[in-house]
């Protein structure tokens, strides 16, 4: 069962312009155009799509992903590595955020001890931090 470029992107959950980025950054071979018009994609893109969906919900780039399609089922160790490194890049993401995150917490409860309508502490505090400086210690 060959499939046009929308029944597949319906089958797979995409659009079709998922489908068309994912030909030209190579995820996805674009099969050959027929003398009748319409290409026709063959079943077996449909789990490759779900695949690369579901990969990037783990975190993984498109590059990433590329590297993990480009790995077959005997290089389970190669594949645990990226995982691991992945891991660690979302914790360092984490405790970015939380520090961001302690950083808008502290402008908002000075903001809220403020009663001064005649000017806004968040905006205060942002408009005097120095390159590079936080705004946390203002």
């Amino acid at each position: 069962m060959k499939l046009t470029i929308g029944n597949l992107a319906k089958q797979a959950e995409v659009t079709v312009e998922t489908i068309r980025y994912y030909q030209r950054i190579g995820l996805l071979d674009e099969p050959g155009k027929p003398f009748s018009g319409y290409r026709h994609y063959p079943p077996h893109d449909i789990p490759r799509i779900r695949f690369i969906k579901r990969a990037q919900q783990a975190g993984f780039t498109l590059k990433e992903i590329a590297q993990l399609l480009s790995l077959d089922g005997t290089h389970c160790a190669d594949v645990q590595k990226m995982a691991v490194q992945k891991c660690l890049q979302i914790e360092a993401q984490i405790k970015d955020l939380m520090a961001l995150r302690n950083v808008l917490d502290n402008l908002v409860k000075r903001c809220q001890s403020d009663f001064s309508t005649d000017h806004c502490s968040i905006i205060d505090a942002l408009s005097t931090a120095r390159d590079g400086g936080s705004v946390a210690n203002r």
